[in-house]
């Protein structure tokens, strides 16, 4: 009875939004001689197929949801969370970018094999931990990262089609004609068949892999079978409308929320209530925006619910084998002399400077510039290697913070969400101030990191800052704020082209102001961290143990944010969310063999500064005279960093 209730609700508030809809949708002048027509043109082939679209895609990702749900017993799968949707976007866009002449393919074939391919990797990263639900799900945001890095990168290259493509990606609803419904509905009902002869093997896999094999399931055939049918069925939306964000898991519990328990019932109440969110959500675009004219994709929109809903159900989510990465990586070896080796480092340091500065390529292959060719080039190397380098010391510096203040060595400024945070407040900064000046824009993001830190470290406290909370809490926050920054880049106008640039990460409009604010930002920041020793010694031992020695463990922590917030916004300005170094650099320093906390930060600073300063040059080298932004380069060599040490076998402690 609950169950039928609350699907009636449902329905009458589907209904109620409907007529809205038709009640109050824009109307042509009546002293046209035509509008008669016209306003029933854009009824029968703009709105009722939109609305109708919007149901289908909703209940086939709702489908999807629940199939992934159940077979892989995680309460927190879908296309979103399991990289399926970026591995579906990559191959679109890579099909739509570089091979124009196959438009005429049907774009679900290049979907489906994109979010195969991902959700391939993302099991095969985890199988030697048996799909544990907390290594899935953090491998499938290690992939949707790579996949997305990819993905902008491309869409930057191929200009023409860059905002066109993001704003398909985005999921837009807007229908022209039925040919849409007609592609995706029988795909719908072939799906909604598959899954109903799917219910007994569905329900011997709620229990344990033993119990399912001993009654004479083929587990790895039938599990096989189930994630193909879920990925086709969301593949098929992604191909037809875009990225509809989270909807595969809202839905499966909106419908447990209901009174849906049994397989059955779930496999027929998350496709209802799939269909009745996106339904409600689409209605209230429309409703909201003025004239009818989009404020945002719809698919931008329902990805606002991601990050919250990854909140709801973080405490549901339990690892049976969970991830617990050592408080330190294992050393190669304890060093003899840190000091000189930091000398090293310093030296290593200032030669790569001078050797990138130097070499480079041209029309004519690679050259050493000496002399008088030198001092030309300079005045064009030198602001975006100095931006480079000081941005890296200082996502560095912030990731050796969080790490430190949270006692994780996972913890950095891109995985926790808070270069997303910036982010989300540079689009706030863009849509109060259109364009915003460079210190508006760098207060802003400012703001938005550190609030999106202070919430990552209140969410996380509560379990102790283990590795599944602090990273689930940092994904959910970096869902929310990405879809805040997707919001405005689906609009398609500057403002939008202006973030999916500094999305990017390029350094290629370094100038002297920028080079002098990565020089300035360093030299006030960088050395107030050496005074905080004494925190950072006390901080990773515990709240507890920090206030039995006398520590003032929140005023410690908010200043220590602060900074964080003010290293992260800064780089992030000047070279974009995704770069990773903020990770990297305090694990090589560890694995050097620097443990101590100034010592391990100085080795974080030079290699971080090293390392997206080699970055940046690669990035103009590799496919030259085309150029890589910085951000996404080195993301692509972070993010499978990340993943390898996410599921290698010694995270256990």
């Amino acid at each position: 009875m609950p169950l039928a209730f609350g699907g009636m609700l449902l329905g009458i508030a589907c209904i109620l939004a409907f007529a809205l809809l038709i009640i109050l949708r824009p109307q042509l002048a009546g002293d046209l001689g035509n509008a008669a027509v016209l306003n029933h043109i854009l009824l029968v082939d703009g709105l009722l197929p939109r609305s109708t679209i919007a149901l289908i895609a909703g209940a086939a990702l709702g489908l999807s949801g629940v199939l992934l749900q159940r077979v892989l017993r995680n309460p927190i799968a879908d296309a979103s969370t399991l990289g399926i949707a970026a591995g579906a976007q990559l191959a679109m866009t890579i099909a739509i970018g570089f091979f124009p002449l196959l438009i005429g393919v049907p774009r679900e074939i290049a979907a489906f094999a994109g979010g195969l391919a991902a959700v391939a990797v993302v099991l095969a990263l985890s199988w030697r931990r048996d799909l544990d639900p907390m290594t899935v799900a953090l491998c499938g945001t290690m992939v949707t990262l790579v996949a997305s890095a990819l993905s902008v990168t491309i869409i930057l290259a191929r200009g023409e089609y860059a905002m066109s493509i993001f704003i398909w990606g985005a999921g837009a609803l807007n229908q022209q004609d039925w040919n849409g419904v007609v592609a995706l509905a029988p795909r719908l009902a072939i799906g909604a068949a598959a899954a109903a002869l799917l219910i007994r093997p569905l329900n011997i896999m709620s229990l344990d892999d033993s119990s399912a094999k001993s009654l004479g399931l083929a587990l790895h055939g039938v599990r096989l079978a189930i994630l193909t049918l879920a990925v086709w069925l969301s593949a098929s939306v992604t191909a037809e409308v875009g990225i509809i964000g989270f909807l595969g898991l809202a839905a499966p519990h909106l419908a447990r929320l209901g009174g849906a328990r049994r397989t059955g019932q779930l496999l027929i109440a998350a496709p209802l209530a799939g269909a009745g969110l996106l339904f409600l959500s689409d209605c209230a675009v429309q409703l909201l925006s003025p004239g009818f004219t989009d404020l945002a994709p719809t698919g931008a929109v329902t990805a606002l619910l991601g990050g919250p809903l990854l909140l709801l159900l973080m405490p549901r989510l339990h690892s049976a084998d969970a991830l617990r990465p050592q408080n330190a990586a294992h050393a190669w070896k304890e060093l003899a002399s840190a000091n000189r080796t930091l000398i090293l480092l310093g030296i290593i340091l200032i030669l790569l400077f001078a050797l990138m500065l130097s070499i480079g390529r041209n029309s004519d292959g690679w050259q050493l510039a000496t002399g008088s060719q030198f001092l030309e080039l300079l005045p064009f190397r030198l602001p975006r290697m100095v931006v480079s380098a000081t941005a890296g010391a200082m996502l560095a510096a912030s990731g050796f913070i969080m790490q430190r203040l949270t006692g994780n060595p996972l913890a950095s400024p891109e995985v926790l969400g808070v270069s997303a945070g910036g982010g989300a407040g540079l689009t706030i900064a863009l849509f109060f101030f259109a364009f915003p000046s460079p210190a508006i824009a760098i207060t802003a993001m400012t703001l938005g990191a550190l609030l999106a830190f202070l919430v990552m470290l209140t969410i996380s406290a509560r379990g102790g800052f283990g590795p599944e909370r602090l990273l689930l809490s940092g994904v959910a926050i970096g869902a929310l704020s990405m879809a805040i920054v997707t919001v405005v880049l689906a609009r398609g106008d500057l403002r939008g082209y202006l973030l999916l640039t500094w999305l990017s990460g390029s350094t290629n409009r370094a100038g002297a102001f920028e080079a002098w604010t990565g020089i300035i930002s360093a030299a006030v920041l960088i050395p107030v961290l050496p005074l905080l020793r004494r925190w950072f010694d006390i901080l990773p031992l515990g709240g507890g143990m920090a206030r039995s020695i006398g520590l003032p463990v929140l005023v410690c922590r908010g200043l220590l944010a602060l900074l964080a917030a003010l290293l992260t916004a800064i780089p992030s300005y000047l070279v974009g969310p995704l770069s990773l170094i903020g990770l990297i650099a305090p694990h090589l320093a560890r694995l050097i063999g620097f443990h101590g906390a100034i010592r391990q930060l100085l080795a974080s600073i030079l290699l971080g500064a090293m390392l997206l300063t080699l970055a940046d040059w690669l990035s103009r080298m590799v496919i030259f005279p085309y150029e890589v932004p910085v951000g996404l380069f080195a993301a692509l060599i972070g993010g499978p960093y990340l993943v390898w040490f996410l599921t290698r076998k010694e995270t256990k402690q």
